[in-house]
């Protein structure tokens, strides 16, 4: 298995790096890139999403996806106790940017290429309970951290998230075993198909928009890197130990946790007008890092379990 993730790894790399050239040579925009990364998350992964819950109705794969929600929630317990006590409050450091960054995974964009390659459409189902619990928090509890304010009243955008609407939609279709014309499922099919090669584009242009030779010379990013992609993906691991469910559930959580930073940091910093720059760093550099690290989780994965 670690061998398919580090050859899908590769992969995303070589796409990442074509990403960045094109917007080096101009071939993409600034505009493009938000344009892309907005055609990516509110039509490719929510039709993923709805396409993965097009399978034959088994009893086992309910009560998987159930586990997986359980794991998903005690792995997002250990990213914050992580972030809240390895990030401390200080005058003049970007203590919300760097603990959001930390608790909230690029599940999305990474995690479903990774998890596709891993184990097809299952493991994109059993991912769909994690993106639950990713959209209810980061819209809940990130929010109130990036504002400032104690306040519910953004959880109306979790019902609205394109993702939220395609698995509440999937699973409809799922329980009601409710099978989607061959016409229309062979076009989202297609669209599908997308979904992997446009992210990874989004994000190598997103990184060639950051001075990574600055970046480096920035050793709180290092420390950011290790606590996001080294010991919260590792503590999730040992998690596994006390919580021993099948070992596509485990590795579909550990491939979403182990994503690197939620690209949706930069855009609620723009938003409550927060350091935006320094979160596209952070991006920038565990996207980079995280072709190395998320292999290496899966490597760790099977020699300890």
């Amino acid at each position: 298995m670690a061998g398919i993730v580090l050859n899908q790894a590769v992969i995303m790399f070589i796409i990442i790096l074509i990403g960045a050239g094109c917007f080096k040579l101009n071939l993409l925009s600034k505009e493009a890139v938000s344009q892309i990364s907005g055609l990516v998350l509110k039509v490719v992964n929510p039709i993923v999403i709805l396409m993965a819950y097009q399978k034959e109705y088994k009893p086992e794969l309910v009560r998987n996806l159930g586990r997986t929600f359980i794991l998903s929630v005690v792995a997002y317990i250990i990213a914050m106790l992580v972030s809240y006590s390895g990030i401390q409050e200080k005058e003049g450091r970007e203590t919300v940017i760097e603990r959001f960054s930390c608790i909230y995974s690029n599940c999305g964009f990474m995690g479903i290429p990774l998890v596709m390659a891993m184990f097809g459409y299952d493991g994109v189902f059993y991912l769909t309970a994690f993106l639950t619990v990713f959209n209810a928090l980061v819209w809940s509890h990130g929010v109130m951290q990036m504002s400032g304010e104690k306040s519910l009243k953004s959880l109306g955008k979790v019902l609205r998230s394109p993702a939220i609407i395609a698995i509440v939609i999937g699973m409809i279709l799922f329980f009601a075993r409710i099978e989607l014309p061959s016409v229309i499922a062979e076009t989202f099919e297609e669209i599908g198909s997308l979904n992997s090669p446009l992210a990874m584009i989004v994000a190598g242009a997103t990184i060639a928009q950051t001075n990574l030779l600055k970046v480096f010379r920035k050793p709180r990013i290092f420390y950011i890197c290790f606590l996001k992609l080294l010991l919260i993906p590792v503590l999730t691991i040992l998690l596994f130990k006390l919580f021993p469910y099948d070992k596509t559930v485990e590795m579909t959580v550990l491939a979403a946790i182990a994503a690197p930073s939620a690209a949706i940091c930069t855009m609620q910093c723009l938003n409550y007008h927060r350091n935006a720059a320094y979160a596209s760093e952070i991006f920038g550099v565990t996207t980079l890092f995280s072709i190395g690290t998320m292999p290496l989780m899966m490597v760790i994965y099977e020699f300890l379990l």
